[in-house]
């Protein structure tokens, strides 16, 4: 079932996401931005655990999770535990909440779509693995340029 295969995934690239935090050689490096790189690595690292908490947890898991977007893009200076912590609480909650889905689920109208057109649970699923791994990619260009 795509679930099982979008479950791997995600776990995939959130553990690559901690590995890449993990590697910078400066903590502080992780909150550099620069003229032509206006988001951190680990704004980065907020954004992607905020999208997924919002869209997948509490959109599809009803767990309860309150994004502040903004803050996604502001916080500074958060610890590179904290920032762990956080993802491996992501993939927890993504993992749960993705395994209880049914094909019936996955094929309903995703309704917390923030786009114009409408879409399928599955279809909206797909579109934020993907926009995990273009926030990766971020990160791992970020801290290869700037770290």
């Amino acid at each position: 079932m795509l679930t099982k295969n979008l479950i791997k995934l995600f776990k995939r690239d959130l553990t690559k996401l901690k590995e890449e935090i993990q590697l910078y050689n400066k903590e502080s490096n992780l909150w550099i931005t620069d003229k032509l790189i206006s988001n951190s690595a680990g704004n980065l690292a907020l954004h992607l655990v905020g999208n997924l908490n919002h869209f997948i947890g509490t959109a599809l898991g009803n767990a309860g999770y309150v994004r502040q977007r903004d803050l996604e893009f502001s916080l500074k200076n958060i610890s590179v535990e904290e920032l762990i912590k956080q993802i491996n609480d992501t993939i927890m909650v993504v993992e749960n909440t993705l395994s209880s889905l049914t094909q019936s689920d996955l094929d309903k109208e995703y309704e917390k779509n923030p786009f114009k057109e409408k879409m399928t649970t599955e279809y909206f699923l797909l579109h934020l693995s993907m926009h995990l791994a273009y926030h990766l990619g971020q990160v791992n260009y970020h801290r290869r340029l700037l770290d």
